[in-house]
């Protein structure tokens, strides 16, 4: 089956129910609680995690690892336990891509991952010391 998502960027999207994605908690700063995944480009690096509810809220994201091959998620015990992923390698996670007008300046939040696991999807907070909120997407200039 599918759903249809709104899109004042992208218009309507039909997206396989496998890509919509229940958020218990809701996101940090946002409202809603379902938002769909939406490839940008055919290489996969990128998705837009888009609200299914709201046609304006489309956030980019990105797989860590592309960008930054030795990143880990530590989740303290009681996070581990209130999102129920125990090993985060075992769930697709994502971290929010902050956007500009030169790629140099592109940055990924690496402190607050999204974790999706069984269609359902939180943000936590990443206790590894290496995990900034601004971490630079691209070392050398890109263009």
């Amino acid at each position: 089956m599918t759903q249809t998502l709104n899109s004042t960027r992208f218009g309507d999207v039909e997206l396989a129910d496998d890509a919509v994605v229940e958020f218990p908690n809701g996101l940090i700063g946002l409202t809603g609680n379902r938002y769909g995944l939406i490839p940008h480009g055919d290489d996969g690096t990128f998705v837009w995690l888009h609200s299914m509810d709201d046609p304006d809220l489309a956030l980019p994201l990105t797989r860590p690892w592309s960008f930054f091959p030795t990143y880990e998620v530590e989740l303290s015990d009681s996070e581990a336990e209130r999102i129920g992923v125990s090993d985060p390698s075992e769930a697709d996670v994502f971290v929010t891509v902050r956007a500009a007008e030169e790629a140099r300046n592109f940055s990924a939040n690496l402190r607050a991952p999204i974790i999706i696991s069984g269609g359902r999807g939180f943000q936590v907070i990443n206790e590894a010391d290496d995990a900034p909120v601004r971490a630079p997407l691209f070392a050398q200039p890109v263009g």
